[in-house]
């Protein structure tokens, strides 16, 4: 099941990104920064245990980021972060968001949803809010992917 988080998933969204954060695929975030967000992100979740999450960051009036995609290994390569990218879209254009983009070791993921390779220098938001203060700043290897969002109509 695929839902919005809440206050009571911070904990279990904190687990999974230190999992992955430890292994250098996802950078750390704090506790404190996921309830901040908490309402930037979606869970999915299987017999009660949260298994993926993913979030979708608004920056500017045209661009939003999704961010602290994960999935658990052993749910991996079942659909459940296309599901959760998809619900991600589907936010930014209820949101009415032009662009959304990720910056991922796993472009190809990305590109099978739709999106193309791009150049940092078309995210300055991302850059000098967050980026600059990364420890991996200069010698980042995340390719910045992005997807053109259609209109939504009505």
């Amino acid at each position: 099941m695929l839902r919005r988080a809440n206050v009571k998933d911070a904990q279990a969204i904190f687990k999974i990104l230190q999992e992955y954060a430890i292994k250098g695929i996802l950078l750390p975030r704090s506790l404190n920064s996921i309830y901040e967000n908490i309402r930037d992100f979606f869970v999915y979740e299987e017999n009660g245990k949260i298994v993926g999450i993913g979030s979708l960051h608004v920056y500017w009036e045209d661009l939003a980021e999704i961010k602290s995609l994960a999935v658990l290994e052993e749910y991996q390569h079942k659909g459940i972060g296309k599901q959760i990218v998809l619900k991600c879209i589907e936010d930014a254009k209820n949101l009415g968001l032009k662009k959304v983009f990720a910056l991922t070791y796993v472009p190809e993921f990305f590109k099978k949803l739709g999106f193309k390779e791009a150049d940092k220098s078309e995210f300055p938001q991302k850059v000098w809010t967050e980026c600059i203060h990364c420890v991996k700043f200069n010698d980042c290897k995340e390719v910045p992917v992005l997807l053109e969002l259609e209109e939504k109509n009505g």
